[in-house]
C-alpha cells in the first residue's frame, strides 16, 4: 500500500483554507498525541522518560485523545509517546481516529508491532512509523539494548507484507554513520517503505550526556554527507525537498513554525513546543499567541532554539514558506511534497 493521493489533497486543501481564505496566521498541520510517556526502551538520548519521571504511570483516555485532536482540527494526527503501543486503548484510538478518515502515524520502536496486528487493521488512513537510528549493533546502541533493530526490522517486514503502510523515522546523534544509515535506507525501500523521515536530535537539557547532540554547524557537515545524492540514489525520502536543503545547510529561515505541531501530553499542551515545554496550557490557543512566539523560535529569543532543526519544527516552515516563493510552491509540487512530508510524524 502506497501513500495514498487523498493525503495531499487533504492537506494540501486544508492549507489553502485555513492560509489562503481564512487568512490565519497559526494553525496546527499536525496533532501530536503522547497517551502516556512510558516506554519498553530507555534509549539514551530520550527527553521524555526524564522530563515525564514524575507522572510516568500516568495514561490518557481515549476520550481526552479525541478532544484534542477535535479540538486541533488538522488532518493529520501522530501518536506517539513514551511507547504507544503498551497503551492498551490504541486500537481503540487508531478505529475511531481512522472511522474520521484522519490520517494517522503511530510511532513505534517495532518491538511490539506484531502483537497489535490483529486489533488494528491495515488502512490507507494508517501507517507505522518505526524508529529506526542505523543497522543492527548502531540501532541497538542508540536504544541501550541489543537485540532491538532484529526485532523491529521483523515486525516492519510483516506490517509490509500485510498490507500495512510504513515508514522510518531516523534521528541524528554525534557519531551516526551516513554509510550505515545508507545501508539502512536501502534496505527499508527494498522492504516496500514509503520512505526515510530524517531529523537532527534535539539537546534535551534533561539529557545527561550533551555529547550525543550535534551542534547546528557540525550537524550540517553530517547530513551534507548523509543526503550526498550520489549514495541516496533510489532511496525514497518522506521529508519533502526543501527540509532536505536545509539540513544540508543551503536554505535558512529566520525563525520555526514549531506551533504547527502542537503536542497534548498527559499534562495538557506542550508549550511553547515539541521540544520545549516550560510549561503545560489546557487550552491550545494558548500556543498560538504572539506573546508566546515572541519569545521563540531561533537562538536570538532563546539560545535553547539555537541548535534545533527537528522536523516538527522546520518541516512545516518550508511548506509554509512555499506561499510566498513561486519558486519553492513549484519544487514542492513536482515532488509530490504534500504527500511524503515529515511534518507527519514526530
Amino acid at each position: 500500500m502506497g501513500r495514498p493521493a487523498e493525503l495531499a489533497i487533504r492537506v494540501g486543501w486544508y492549507l489553502i483554507k485555513n492560509r489562503v481564505l481564512l487568512r490565519k496566521k497559526r494553525f496546527p498541520l499536525v496533532t501530536m498525541l503522547e497517551p502516556l510517556e512510558a516506554c519498553n526502551l530507555a534509549c539514551e538520548g530520550c527527553g521524555r522518560i526524564r522530563e515525564y519521571e514524575s507522572v510516568i504511570h500516568r495514561e490518557m483516555t481515549t476520550e481526552e485523545c479525541m478532544a484534542a485532536v477535535k479540538e486541533a482540527g488538522a488532518p493529520v494526527v501522530t501518536i506517539a509517546g513514551g511507547e504507544p503501543t503498551i497503551w492498551k486503548h490504541l486500537p481503540e484510538l487508531v478505529r475511531r481516529l481512522v472511522a474520521q478518515r484522519k490520517f494517522v502515524f503511530c510511532c513505534t520502536n517495532g518491538l511490539l508491532m506484531g502483537k497489535l496486528f490483529k486489533e488494528i487493521p491495515p488502512s490507507k488512513y494508517f501507517a507505522w512509523v518505526v524508529h529506526l537510528d542505523g543497522t543492527g549493533a548502531h540501532h541497538d546502541k542508540s536504544v541501550s539494548r541489543t537485540g532491538v533493530y532484529a526485532i523491529a526490522m521483523r515486525n516492519a517486514q510483516k506490517a509490509v507484507e500485510l498490507g500495512y503502510r510504513a515508514c522510518s523515522n531516523t534521528t541524528l546523534f554525534s557519531g551516526s554513520s551516513p554509510e550505515d544509515l545508507h545501508s539502512l535506507w536501502r534496505k527499508t525501500t527494498d522492504m516496500g517503505f514509503e520512505g526515510a523521515m530524517l531529523t537532527a536530535g534535539y539537546d534535551y537539557q534533561s539529557v545527561p550526556n550533551q555529547q550525543l547532540f550535534l551542534k547546528r554547524k557540525a550537524a550540517v557537515e553530517v547530513f551534507r554527507k548523509v543526503l550526498d545524492p550520489t549514495a541516496t540514489q533510489g532511496i525514497r525520502f518522506y521529508n519533502n525537498p526543501l527540509y532536505l536543503q536545509f539540513l544540508r545547510g543551503e536554505r535558512s529561515y529566520k525563525t520555526c513554525t514549531a506551533w504547527s505541531n502542537p503536542t497534548y501530553t498527559v499534562l495538557g499542551w506542550r508549550n511553547p513546543c515539541y521540544p520545549l515545554a516550560d510549561a503545560h496550557s489546557q487550552e491550545l490557543s494558548d500556543l498560538m499567541k504572539d506573546s508566546v512566539w515572541d519569545r521563540y523560535g531561533n537562538a536570538e529569543k532563546d539560545s535553547r532554539c539555537a541548535n534545533c532543526m527537528m522536523h516538527c519544527g522546520f518541516e512545516s516552515t518550508t511548506i509554509l514558506g512555499a506561499f510566498s516563493n513561486p519558486k519553492d510552491a513549484v519544487t514542492m509540487v513536482r515532488s509530490g511534497a504534500l504527500t511524503r512530508s515529515g511534518m507527519t510524524a514526530g
